[in-house]
């Protein structure tokens, strides 16, 4: 883990805060109203919520909703998640993960005319919001690793946290609207705006009502309740405004304007960042959103994308409340997604999440990102689908040579299918088996691919057993058989791993692909050139189009950009070389088409934005779902046909 110079004094700070609180017995307050939980299936979760709730003196359906805002009621088999919380109340505990910011590990700008961008290091102190396992330790007397590990006593920690906050606030109250101010601490917000947005969501929640089975099988239910909360508490926290004059936020969010640097900061016409102006739509059309996580904490990622040496993107997202920030403006181009073309097509959000110890998202951050991306995609008319709402490690390389550092975050802990239910875009079958093409959809909570290396500290130890997004290809129709191989990861051709980085022979949830054979309860899509074998039931037929090579070619080159023939370059701007990628498609191969780019190329180069050139070509490319990643053939060496329905 990496520890910031000022990190003793400040835990000293929070250790001893926390030693002069005291220890709260439960409270004798009168039970909450019933909430109709109790008609509901019964559950032992359902009934840790109710006996917290019961001792701590809050109100049943708050315990509910906060909890359901935090982790759906899920335990995820007591691993942390990407904020660093822990358990159905997301209690936090910093300490416990380690840090690794992901873009120091190759060139965001992705372009072959500039120097790749070198790290940068930042380490800031973590705030005391990350550390309330170590307050409800105080509360509760329960220790820190109980309560990380075991669900009810987890539960029962954030009663305790709720009620000190209800305390502190001078109110005591079985009315659920009372708790507001309390509920908007329990966010970890440092802003008024981010603090009502999470209590607001988990007041709606409470209005609206909700019932699932847990990851572990536990059936809780939230009956819908009617509450008019006393919004008028947060001003008693104390927090500060927000500064939301310059983003481009949709109004019910929380956004901050933290801008990026645009410094020149050497003596080389290079040396400057971190990232380039631009004019974009008019100039660039916007096609594609990307899903990055940040693999550091909220507060290390504000301080390196405020640093001109290192990369950019234009939101960074914050776990435990879903606060955003906005850094670049979407008129400009930021060094992002490893690949120039993309990003120059692109808006990159960032994830506070913590390397693969980190195994699972807030519904807070879901949601607010959700809401993020339809503001986005209706403004851009971008498509909500998986070939334009993309992950990070969907983003081809821009040559042979830059495969292997590619990345593949979000990772396969990320819920591709909660998300787009929360887009309102939920993955269905449209298709027959006569289509030949399916869309991946296994069940997130019973799909467990046996990953390893999730802990850094122990990188051949076995990830804990929970659900995942990812589908793992087989090379024959029998769950023992050995994975497929990506050349550009093994160029020796030995079989991918169950790594939980390695990509090589992995699909995830929304992503579409052509059939090659069907057989039983099994069947083959095209992946890099192979036959991978996945269930039938991990998948839904679907419709669209393919691509195969031209009569005649035996087999055709991809690459990982669509720039403009040599001919389009006029004789200022230095010719950027198309250069295909280690993989090709051989004849009778079929492949997804999910989107027609425009063949283009943005020189910016210099500080100075005046040169600053969109070359356009007249050549056509297709973007097609090659393996886990997209990559682009060109329009002249395939035919294109709709897929049966």
């Amino acid at each position: 883990m990496r520890h910031s110079r000022g990190r003793s004094l400040v835990s000293a700070l929070v250790a001893a805060a926390i030693a002069a609180t005291p220890v709260l017995a439960p409270t004798m307050a009168s039970a909450a109203p019933d909430s109709g939980a109790r008609t509901a299936p019964q559950s032992q979760r359902q009934q840790a919520f109710s006996d917290a709730a019961r001792a701590y003196g809050v109100p049943e359906a708050v315990l509910l909703a906060v909890s359901y805002l935090e982790s759906r009621w899920d335990a995820n088999a007591g691993q942390p998640s990407r904020g660093a919380g822990y358990g159905p109340m997301h209690l936090t505990d910093i300490d416990s993960v380690s840090e690794d910011p992901h873009h120091d590990h190759g060139d965001a700008r992705g372009d072959e005319s500039r120097p790749m961008r070198p790290d940068a290091d930042a380490d800031a102190e973590p705030p005391a919001s990350l550390r309330t396992v170590a307050l409800a330790e105080k509360l509760t007397g329960v220790s820190a690793a109980e309560l990380r590990a075991d669900a009810a006593k987890n539960i029962r920690g954030g009663a305790a946290v709720l009620n000190y906050y209800q305390s502190e606030l001078g109110l005591s109250s079985a009315d659920p609207a009372q708790w507001y101010g309390a509920v908007a601490r329990y966010s970890g917000a440092s802003d008024t705006k981010a603090a009502r947005q999470f209590a607001d969501e988990v007041y709606a929640t409470m209005q609206d009502g909700v019932s699932r089975v847990t990851d572990d099988g536990q059936r809780v239910a939230l009956p819908a309740t009617s509450v008019s909360p006393n919004r008028g508490q947060v001003g008693a926290l104390g927090l500060r405004a927000t500064e939301s004059s310059n983003v481009e936020c949709p109004d019910e969010l929380a956004c901050e304007w933290i801008p990026a640097p645009y410094e020149q900061y050497g003596p080389n016409p290079w040396d400057y960042g971190n990232h380039d102006l631009a004019d974009r739509p008019n100039n660039l059309k916007i096609d594609y959103i990307v899903i990055h996580d940040t693999e550091t904490s909220y507060e290390n990622t504000l301080r390196l994308v405020q640093n001109p040496r290192y990369v950019s993107w234009q939101y960074t997202l914050r776990s435990h409340d879903g606060h955003i920030a906005q850094h670049v403006k979407h008129k400009d181009v930021a060094w992002q997604a490893g690949n120039w073309y993309v990003n120059t097509h692109s808006i990159g959000l960032e994830h506070e999440g913590f390397a693969a110890q980190g195994t699972w998202y807030t519904e807070a951050m879901y949601r607010t990102s959700a809401k993020l991306v339809r503001y986005l995609a209706a403004k851009y008319d971008i498509p909500i689908d998986r070939a334009h709402i993309i992950g990070h490690d969907n983003v081809p390389a821009i040559t042979p040579a830059r495969v292997p550092a590619m990345h593949w975050d979000p990772g396969p802990y990320w819920d591709w299918a909660h998300y787009f239910a929360l887009l309102g875009k939920p993955f269905t079958q449209t298709g027959t088996p006569r289509s030949k093409m399916v869309t991946i959809n296994p069940d997130y909570a019973t799909n467990q691919p046996a990953f390893f290396g999730c802990d850094s500290s122990a990188p051949s130890a076995p990830c804990p057993a929970r659900g995942s997004t990812s589908v793992i290809l087989r090379s024959e129709p029998r769950d023992d058989a050995s994975l497929l191989n990506d050349p550009g990861l093994r160029p020796d051709g030995s079989p991918n791993t169950m790594r939980v980085s390695d990509i090589g022979s992995r699909v995830d949830t929304g992503t579409q692909y052509a059939v090659a054979e069907d057989r039983g309860e099994w069947i083959a899509i095209w992946y890099l050139g192979q036959k991978g074998w996945l269930h039938k039931s991990d998948t839904v037929w679907t419709t669209g189009l393919v691509v195969t090579p031209k009569q005649g070619k035996d087999n055709i080159p991809v690459y990982g950009r669509a720039y403009p023939e040599a001919e389009a370059y006029p004789s200022h701007i230095p010719v950027q070389a198309i250069v295909p990628l280690q993989y090709t498609i051989s004849a009778g191969e079929r492949y997804t088409v999910g989107h027609f780019p425009k063949t283009n190329y943005y020189r910016a180069v210099t500080f100075d934005p005046t040169p600053h050139t969109v070359v356009s070509g007249k050549d056509r490319y297709y973007q097609i779902q090659l393996g886990h990643r997209f990559m682009y053939v060109r329009a002249a060496d395939v035919d294109l046909a709709a897929s049966p329905a």
